[in-house]
This record gives C-alpha cells, sequence and structure tokens, in this order.
C-alpha cells in the first residue's frame, strides 16, 4: 500500500480544539492560503490537460470526472455547472461519483473500495473521450478500475490527486498532482485538498471552453438566459459587444430567442437572424473567428 499522505497529521494545528473561535478560523485561513500557491506550481499541467480536452472536444469527445466522496461530489458540481454557463449539452461534460446518484448526498460504504463497479461506469467511454480522475489520495480501487477501461478502449485520462505516491499517478496518462499538505483535521481530504480538486476542475471546464471558443473576450456568451438574472447579464453582454444601447440589445435578443451570439452577429453586421446563424455555422459558432477573422 502506498503511502497516503492525506492522513498525515498537522504539526500546526494540534492544539485546534483549545483555541477561540477566532483563532481557530485564521488557523484555517493560513492553512487554505497554502492551496492556489501549490495549485499555481502545476500550471503547466493543468494548461497541457485543458489542450488535451479541447482538442477532444473538437472531435466530438467528451469530458467525464470520476471520483469517491468529496472528490465525486465536485466532479458532479463542476459538469452541472457547465451546462448552464456554457450551453453545452448534459452529455459533454459528466460528473460520474462511485456508489452512484445516492452518493452524491450521503455516504455509500465501501463503494470507492470497488474496482469493478469503476470499470463499469466507464464502459460509456469511447477512444474521442477524456476521463478525469479524482482522488486526494490517489488510491481508490473504483478509480483504478475506470483507467483500466479507459486505456482498453484508448480514452484520454488525466489525475486530479494530492498524492504523488499514489496509484492514480502511475496509471494515468497525464498527472495533475498538488500536495497541499496535512489538513487541518487530519484525513478530512474535503479541506484544502477539496479547494485544490475544485480549482482546477473549474480550470479545466473553463479553459477548454475557452479554447473550443465558447467566450468572446471574458464574456460568458454562450449562457442559457433562462432567468432574470441572466437576461439582464445577456442585454449588457449584446450591449458591449456590439456597442448598443440596452434597448436595442434587448430587442435583438427577443429576435433571436434570447441567443447571444446570433444577435451580436446580426448587429455588428447588419444581418438577418437567419444570417446570423448561418454565419455562425460557417464559422464553427465562434464568434471571435466572425468577427475578427481570427485564427483559434
Amino acid at each position: 500500500m502506498s503511502e497516503v499522505i492525506t492522513e498525515y497529521r498537522n504539526e500546526s494545528t494540534k492544539d485546534i480544539d483549545l483555541l477561540s473561535t477566532l483563532d481557530m478560523v485564521k488557523k484555517m485561513n493560513e492553512e487554505d492560503k497554502l492551496v492556489a500557491l501549490v495549485v499555481g506550481e502545476e500550471s503547466e499541467n493543468i494548461a497541457h490537460a485543458i489542450d488535451i480536452i479541447a482538442k477532444q472536444f473538437l472531435k466530438g469527445g467528451r469530458l467525464f470526472y470520476f471520483g469517491a466522496g468529496t472528490s465525486g461530489r465536485l466532479g458532479i458540481l463542476d459538469a452541472s455547472e457547465s451546462v448552464p454557463t456554457f450551453s453545452v449539452s448534459s452529455d459533454m461534460i459528466q460528473g460520474i461519483i462511485a456508489g452512484g446518484d445516492k452518493a452524491i448526498r450521503e455516504s455509500v460504504e465501501g463503494a470507492e473500495d470497488d474496482f469493478e463497479a469503476g470499470y463499469e461506469d466507464a464502459k460509456n467511454l469511447n477512444d474521442k473521450d477524456v476521463a478525469v480522475v479524482i482522488s486526494a489520495s490517489g488510491n481508490p480501487k473504483y478509480l483504478l478500475g475506470v483507467l483500466k477501461r479507459a486505456e482498453e478502449i484508448n480514452a484520454k485520462t488525466i489525475g486530479v490527486t494530492c498524492n504523488s505516491k499514489g496509484r492514480i499517478a502511475e496509471e494515468v496518462g497525464l498527472v495533475i498532482c498538488c500536495e497541499v499538505g496535512p489538513e487541518v483535521i487530519a484525513g478530512s481530504s474535503r479541506l484544502k485538498a477539496g479547494t485544490a480538486q475544485k480549482m482546477i476542475l473549474n480550470m479545466l471546464s473553463t479553459g477548454a471552453m475557452i479554447k473550443i471558443g465558447k467566450t468572446y473576450e471574458n464574456f460568458m456568451i454562450d449562457l442559457q438566459a433562462v432567468n432574470e438574472k441572466l437576461k439582464d447579464r445577456a442585454i449588457r453582454i449584446v450591449a458591449q459587444i456590439a456597442e448598443v444601447s440596452h434597448t436595442d440589445a434587448l430587442a435583438m435578443l427577443l429576435k433571436c430567442d434570447w441567443e447571444i451570439k446570433t444577435a451580436i452577429v446580426s448587429l455588428v453586421l447588419g444581418l438577418n437572424v437567419e444570417q446570423s446563424k448561418e454565419e455562425l455555422k460557417k464559422h464553427r459558432g465562434v464568434l471571435r473567428l466572425l468577427l475578427n477573422k481570427q485564427t483559434v
């Protein structure tokens, strides 16, 4: 069995149960400050992972997050939030947790130790897909099952872990390892390890979406305007990019059924709705490519 770094005791928090509430909070915050620094040290690997995912997306591939416990829930969170943010289908980015949907809300004993379940859950993968396995300890047999199946069908694999000595680090195609050090409470990897994983998953999904043209500058141009807050955001985005009034932006969005990119193209290029949709289709839906004639 490999050394489990995530189980080490944190020397600086041995007295945490004796501290005042304020000092307890300060101690936890001091530990959290270390996370971003450690994640930053993995920038090259994270960038490489983003490029892999974006490349597979452009081939029609999908991104799958696999994890157990906290790691699995973080994968599901990132996958589910990508759908409304970037208007992608729920098939394009999927989160799968050991133990099934029940494990999203409660612990399923032994789920992370089930190699066969991991292998079975990964049977949906094909050779265009990317499997990201997430684990603080890097040792769940469930994830080793996922990796076994991914290897058989030649899917790309990426590991997000906090333990360079874990099995995942040995088995995946690309490792992103952020050793954040012992947790404030020994073994509670939902703390610093979970924060590191959340940061990394945010970068993987957001970075890949940027690379395939799902943003324009730093605007969220593919969001689904499904409520008043998002409709207001859509109006502001169209108004700023097309350099028109909010009134004109709203009028065009109503004509375009709240499709932000279509509204922008119509306003900037003076095209009708159908012509704008056709131009976007010709340019793979990439607004930057259409408006600026730049290769992405």
